[in-house]
This record gives structure tokens, sequence and C-alpha cells, in this order.
């Protein structure tokens, strides 16, 4: 037993359409089909799952041979290679894993001919299947009679069960964290066509997450463990603190979380940093998406903006260079001063689902209150004499046009001040309002006169009213 050839392949269906893929296994010197797992999709999970449980049964093969599925190995996955679920097994048992060339089919020339064999055979003597409890029936039977009562001919016309031997001395399998609880459990009393007793499995213990101390080089790239990290050269010569387990890996300065990358670190490595000098790491820094408001900060460009998951916000052009601290709280957003004070409000884009990985997230602390007293803002008039304050348009006057106005807003009005001189006073709109209404206007207090609030409605009307006025004066 020192090589077997793994594949998937679809030969089944289910009545309701959806198609059954089937892992295979074949172990290259006897013909013997070690694997026949039905598993709906052929995911990592399952895949790796069916591999597990053949070597339980028939033992730890030296050497695996695989295509270039994603399942079986991660160099071909973009943006950037992985190790995945079969290579971290074929590392931690021992096993020497070997890939096939792209496109050359003919490399597992073995499997191959099995599955010519079972797609030939099994949807023949099978319709479609009521669940997937039912083509693994059928895949046992016919593994059951391959294996044991069927001659082949490369073998001198004997059966593979008569060439198929396991080691007699078994290491307990070593089963990723992931798998250990449904690898643990007790297999069926009888296993068609397997011959020889069931290895003991040994589900591999997590280690703990590890946390290392790290001096970034000038370079701006550093190694931890094999794996490549990338500070970059801004933070040369600062300590770094990297948190890692087997599934992630974050970067910290100074207790905020800086990146996260995948991990590619497995018990072995994880065992070779705790003996080094790494420390046990505490719980880990990405947040949870459990409903906790997140902060990030963000640096605001010329123009105002922010990036936040891959859009731009407009945090305002009056904080352009500053750096700003984005709090994500249920439906709100709002945009805090490098002090501490509270800038303005708006709904939040990002779904709480993925606010924990946006860059640089980190577990809110306690919301800045709402400034006390009356709010002041400033707006520059347009050219069309008007501005706008709380999604509300006044029209200050073509004669202030590029000028800038002090907006005080009080509880039912707004006091306008344009170059320090006192303006008329405009009503507030009292709560939402559908598009294209206006509050009503109250009556003037001591006969100050109102800046005129109208909608586009009536400005586009007023416009057409004043076009008309030279042509009917023109009128005999």
């Amino acid at each position: 037993m020192e090589l077997w050839q793994l594949d998937v392949t679809a030969s089944a269906f289910l009545a309701s359409g959806r198609e059954v893929k089937i892992v295979t296994g074949v172990d290259d010197h006897s013909r013997y089909c070690v694997i026949g797992r039905a598993v709906m999709p052929a995911a990592a999970r399952p895949v790796c799952q069916a591999f597990l449980d053949a070597m339980a049964v028939c033992g730890v093969p030296e050497e695996v041979l695989t295509d270039n599925g994603t399942v079986f190995t991660g160099r071909f996955i973009k943006p950037r290679p992985a190790v995945v679920r079969f290579e971290r097994i074929c590392r931690e048992n021992g096993i020497t894993q070997r890939l096939t060339r792209p496109a050359s089919p003919t490399t597992t020339g073995k499997i191959e001919r099995l599955h010519q064999s079972l797609q030939l055979e099994l949807p023949d003597d099978h319709g479609p299947f009521e669940s997937l409890q039912a083509p693994q029936a059928a895949l046992d039977a016919w593994r059951q009679e391959y294996n044991t009562d069927r001659p082949h001919q490369s073998l001198a016309m004997a059966f593979p069960a008569s060439r198929f031997t396991t080691t007699a001395a078994q290491p307990p399998l070593r089963v990723p964290p992931q798998l250990a609880s449904s690898s643990a459990r007790p297999a069926a009393p009888s296993d068609p066509g397997q011959p020889g007793d069931r290895v003991a499995v040994q589900a591999e213990p997590s280690l703990l997450a590890l946390e290392s101390d790290r001096v970034v080089p000038p370079s701006g790239n550093l190694q931890i463990g094999g794996q490549q990290i990338w500070p970059g050269p801004p933070l040369a010569g600062r300590t770094i603190t990297i948190w890692v387990d087997e599934t992630s890996l974050h970067v910290l300065l100074d207790g905020t979380r800086l990146k996260t990358l995948p991990s590619r670190l497995g018990v072995t490595e994880l065992a070779r940093l705790a003996a080094a000098g790494a420390r046990p790491a505490g719980p880990s820094p990405l947040p949870s998406a459990s409903g906790t408001a997140i902060e990030v900060e963000r640096m605001v460009n010329a123009t105002g903006l922010v990036s936040l998951a891959g859009a731009q916000l407009n945090a305002g052009f009056e904080l352009a260079g500053q750096r700003v601290t984005l709090r994500l709280d249920g439906t709100q957003m709002t945009v805090i001063s490098h002090d501490g004070a509270l800038l303005r409000t708006m709904p939040c884009p990002v779904p709480a689902a993925d606010r924990s990985r946006l860059r640089g997230a980190r577990r809110a602390t306690t919301s800045p209150p709402p400034p006390a007293g009356p709010v002041t803002v400033q707006r520059r008039v347009s050219q069309r004499g008007q501005i706008m304050v709380a999604t509300q348009r006044i029209q200050v006057g073509l004669i202030h046009a590029r000028k800038i106005v002090t907006v005080t807003a009080g509880d039912h009005t707004f006091r306008l001040s344009i170059d320090g001189e006192p303006s008329p006073t405009c009503p507030a709109p009292p709560a939402p309002r559908s598009t294209g209404t206006r509050p009503a206007r109250p009556a003037p207090e001591g006969g100050e006169p109102h800046a005129r609030c109208e909608t586009g409605c009536q400005r586009r009307g007023r416009a057409r009213r004043n076009a008309a006025i030279p042509q009917r004066l023109a009128a005999p």
C-alpha cells in the first residue's frame, strides 16, 4: 500500500435533478477501490472526510496522487496560493502528495479506468435516486462486487482484495480539529470489501493561538513560521504583534489590528513557534459580527471622501487631510474627529455581517455625546443663491452668491448670518416628509420677514412666470 490515486467524478442524479458527486480512490498496486463516497456538493469538507474515513479503515498510504482540483491543492488559487485542508491532512500524517501536470488525465489512468466502469454500470442498474443515502447504498454494493468478485486482467485475473494488504502497525491518524468530531465516530459494524481491522483514530488537539512580537525590518517584509507578512516600510523599526492560529493570522500595532490574513501554519509550525518562545494568545482580535459596534480609522482625501468597503463616502471637504474615526453601529455611521468630537452622522452603508472584515476594524468605544446647545454649520451659497441644510433648500438670494453663510439650527428655525450680519429666519423641518412638500410656515415673529423656502417645482414655476413677463409687456 504505497500509492493511492484519488479523484472526484459525477455519475448519479437525484429525482429532483440535482447531481451527486462521487469521491473515488484506488490503490495503485492492487486496483483495490479504497474510497467510494457519494457527496453533494464535492466541497473540501466531504472530500477530506471521505479520505480520512478510508485511511481509518485501510491504513495510511505513503503517497497520494491527485489532479490539480482546488479540493486537493491550493497552488493555483487566485489571487495567491494557499494551503487547503487536504494538503494539511497529508502533511500532518506524513503522506507525500503528488500532483499531475495540468490537463494531463492520463497520469491518473487507473482511477480514470475505474470511473469508466462506474459510469457505465451504476446508472444502467439504477434510475434517479430519491435521496443521498440511496446512491451510497448502491455504491457500497458496487464496491463489494468490484473488489471481491471481479477479476482484473492486469492482475492476472486475480481479485483486487486478494492483492491488497495493510501495514500491521499503523500510527494514530491525525485529524484536523474541524473534522475531528465526525472522524472520531465509530464506523458501521460492516464495511463491505474492506480487509483488515480499523486503524485507531486520534483527533489532533488544536493548539492554542499564539502571539509573537516582531520588529519590522527596513524592507517592511518579515516571516513567521515560513509565512510571509508585509507590514510595509513605513513601519520599519516598529514592534508589531502577530496573533496566529491554524486558520487566521492578525497583525497588530499597539493593540490595533492592521490586517488579517489566512494562516498557512499547521500544528507543526505552531509547535515550533511555541518552542521558540511564542506566548499563548488571548481571544481573537477580530471583532464579532453579532451586532457589536465597530470602529475603523480612515484618512480623508483632498475632495473630502473616505474609502470604506470599496466605496467612496463623503465625509466633508472641510475635513480634507485629517484622520477620522468611523463608528458603525446599527443603521448609523458617525464620523468622529481625532480628539473625539462628533462631526456628522450618516446612514451606514456596510451590512452588519461584513463589518468585522473591514480593514483595521476594532471594537468601538463609547459613542461621543452630541454637542450641547444649538448646532452651527457653514454653507457656501450657490450661484443660484441657495444653500442646503438638513435636506431643506433655503433661498438666500442671488446677491449673496459664493458667500459663506453661518446657519444656527434651533428647535424650530434656522437663523442665518452672512458676513457677521444677521439675516432672516427660516423654519426648520419638524419631521421627515415626502419629496416635493415643505412644512407649514409659522407666522413671522415681530414682523421679521422669512427667508424664501421653496421646492424645486415652485422654483421652476416662478422661473417660467418671470420669463413670460417681457412677452406680456410687448403684446399690443
